[in-house]
């Protein structure tokens, strides 16, 4: 089965060529110095539409037949998978609807819509997205696009951690975010095919927590209200997910608000790297002591950097307000 799965993910890897990027890896040394251990950290903010999303959302589309790309394609996001159907299918000259939540940042509804995508927005529960959506492909016929469970887009997905691999070689820990698991199953496909002996190690917020409590049961947690600044994790466990972070990822760490804030100020910061809260959930377990202390070599994937920043900047004074320099 691993096998198998390898296989989809360097199919995936072929049809990625010339169109999704290459992302960087970079290193800090006061990140090395505080975990202990020599990092390596894959800016997927720097991917096309700004995150990892792109890579699962090309790759499935691109596995589509002529009558379903005729159809167009859908999908429910809170954001980031919204954005990278949009881009991926306005590449491939596929009509693409995205349904979002109306809390979804308006950097990421922006985005889809200028990638030519048409947003129909809907209350924040993960079964208003699925009612929505069902509404929407039962009226247009579009082929459903899953931000986490198709296997294409965790194939897909499993790119970004082959890449990291591919250039660094060896690892002793990956550490991935888990939302719906696509990234971080992706991420143990590889790992477990190129690195056998490295760990996998998923990190999820405190206040979203159902994959670490899902293991825990032994069964899906579905019935839960997030709550996390990391808007991208709040997506349940798909089916496909849950299974495979059982059988190939070695353990869950659950990350605390505050230390998720942290560690996106320090990157931006000491790193000069715009990260989203999703991003710093795999970087906080570094900086609290969680993770690191014996000089491992450490790949972290910073699965994207799509901040809105409105708040921010409303913030700053008025140009027209700030006094000449005299």
């Amino acid at each position: 089965m691993r096998d198998s799965l390898w296989r989809e993910v360097v199919a995936a890897q072929e049809r990625l060529v010339g169109v999704a990027h290459k992302t960087p890896i970079f290193t800090c040394s006061e990140l090395d110095r505080i975990a202990a251990s020599t990092v390596f950290l894959k800016a997927e903010s720097f991917q096309r539409t700004g995150s990892f999303k792109f890579r699962g959302a090309y790759n499935a589309i691109s596995c589509l037949s002529e009558t379903e790309r005729a159809c167009g394609v859908i999908t429910h996001s809170s954001g980031n998978h919204g954005q990278a159907v949009a881009l991926a299918a306005r590449i491939l000259d596929v009509p693409a609807i995205v349904v979002m939540p109306e809390d979804a940042p308006k950097v990421k509804r922006s985005s889809a819509e200028g990638y030519g995508a048409k947003v129909f927005t809907c209350n924040g529960t993960q079964e208003a997205r699925e009612k929505t959506t069902r509404m929407l492909v039962a009226r247009t016929g579009a082929t459903f696009i899953d931000s986490h469970d198709d296997p294409r887009v965790i194939a897909g997905q499993g790119t970004a951690a082959a890449e990291l691999i591919a250039e660094i070689h060896l690892l002793d820990v990956l550490l991935a975010p888990v939302g719906g698991g696509g990234l971080i199953s992706g991420t143990a496909i590889a790992a477990k095919h190129l690195l056998p002996s490295a760990r996998v190690i998923g990190c999820e917020p405190a206040g979203a927590d159902d994959a670490f409590r899902s293991l825990a049961r032994g069964e899906r947690i579905l019935d839960f209200v997030p709550d996390t600044i990391a808007d991208g994790l709040r997506t349940p466990l798909g089916a496909n997910t849950f299974e495979l972070i059982r059988q190939m990822v070695d353990d869950i760490v659950v990350v605390p608000e505050r230390a998720i804030i942290d560690a996106m100020r320090f990157v931006w910061e000491r790193m000069k790297l715009v990260i989203e809260p999703s991003s710093a959930v795999a970087v906080a377990p570094l900086l609290t002591g969680e993770f690191g202390g014996g000089g491992e070599r450490i790949g972290v994937i910073l699965s994207g950097g799509n901040v809105d920043l409105e708040s921010f900047f409303s913030a700053l004074p008025r140009v027209d307000r700030v006094p000449p320099v005299s």
